[in-house]
Order: C-alpha cells, then structure tokens, then sequence
C-alpha cells in the first residue's frame, strides 16, 4: 500500500497561499528532492493551473537558478493526478486529469503500492483528513505572519493527533515539520 503524504508551505498564522513562500534555493532542493522521491503527485484544479502556469517553461527561463531548474526538471518528471469536476483536459506533460470520484479514486492508487504519494492543496487535503487518508505531514512553516489568504486546516471537522517524527531548520528560518497522525487504534493503545 502507498503512503499518501502531504507537504506544504505555511505562515506563521497559517496561511497555505503560495505567495507565503521564501523560495529560495533551499527550498527549491528541498521539493526537487520531494519530487524525486515520490511516485505521483495528486492536485486539485487551483494548485494544478497554478504550477502548471509556470514550471514547465522554467527550464527555459534565463533567470531560473540552478535550484529552480532541478525543481522544474523533477516535478515535470513525476506523474501528476489533477482532481477536477470542470477541468476537460490537462496539457503538463505526466498528467492524469479524474473527473470522477475523488476518494475512491485515491483509495485504488494507494492500493496499487508502490512509492509514496504527495497531496497538493489544500481543497484536496481537506477532504483526505477529515477521511483519515493522511500518512504523514510536511509542515514547512515560513517566518512570516502573512495575514490573509486561506487557512490551511480550515473546514477540518474532528481532531487529528500527530506525532513529531522529525524537524530541520532552514538558513532562512523555514522549519520543516514532519508529522505521523496518530491513529484511533494508537490512542487507544496510549500512542500520541
């Protein structure tokens, strides 16, 4: 069974646009090598249209640093899933676009095996932790209190325990949070 895991750049007050981002070359590495390590990445119809607007031509753009271009290269490479109900076709090369339904449809893949898979934006990962489909969360948490945008956790409904499994700090200030949830089964065990 594939591991379905979640990363994403945060606000100090939760903010998950993509404005909020220090991109810089460490981040850029970091999510090249995230790309590299993964089986598929799983979008939305936003997130989708937002990289796809720009990170299949970066390789070609003369101010693309070297960071940039090996992020371009990885997630131009990874196979991507687009859930969309208006979306009619998808054009970003390794792209899968599912009109149907979103759950069932990443319960088959997570099935299938294989390496893990990543969850883009935050309509997605909404729906996929209110199922209890989440195996890990990357929390890349920016130094900086953006005040406005969408909230990342908004529209959970239940409490979802996770434990620290590890953490890394970036030149920038960007810490990196990565959670396991703790299931129903572990709590009642006395894991959390």
């Amino acid at each position: 069974m594939s591991k379905l895991v979640f990363a994403i750049n945060v606000s100090l007050d939760g903010c998950a646009d993509h404005t909020v981002a220090i991109a810089d070359d460490e981040l850029h590495d970091f999510y090249a090598r995230w790309m590299e390590a993964i089986g598929a990445v799983l979008f939305g119809r936003i997130t989708y249209q937002l990289l796809e607007s720009y990170w299949p031509q970066a390789p070609e753009d003369p101010h693309s640093t070297p960071s940039e271009v090996a992020f371009a290269g990885a997630i131009n490479a990874v196979p991507k899933v687009v859930f969309s109900k208006t979306l009619r076709e998808v054009s970003w090369n390794n792209t899968r676009l599912v009109n149907g339904d979103m759950v069932k449809e990443v319960a088959r893949l997570k099935q299938e095996g294989g390496k893990a898979m990543s969850v883009g934006g935050i309509s997605l990962i909404r729906t996929l932790l209110n199922l209890g489909m989440i195996d890990e969360y990357w929390l890349l948490i920016h130094p900086l209190i953006w005040g406005q945008g969408r909230r990342l956790f908004e529209g959970v409904t239940e409490r979802h325990a996770a434990r620290l499994a590890d953490s890394m700090i970036f030149r920038s200030g960007v810490v990196v949070l990565h959670y396991i949830p703790v299931r129903e089964k572990d709590r009642k065990k006395g894991i959390e």
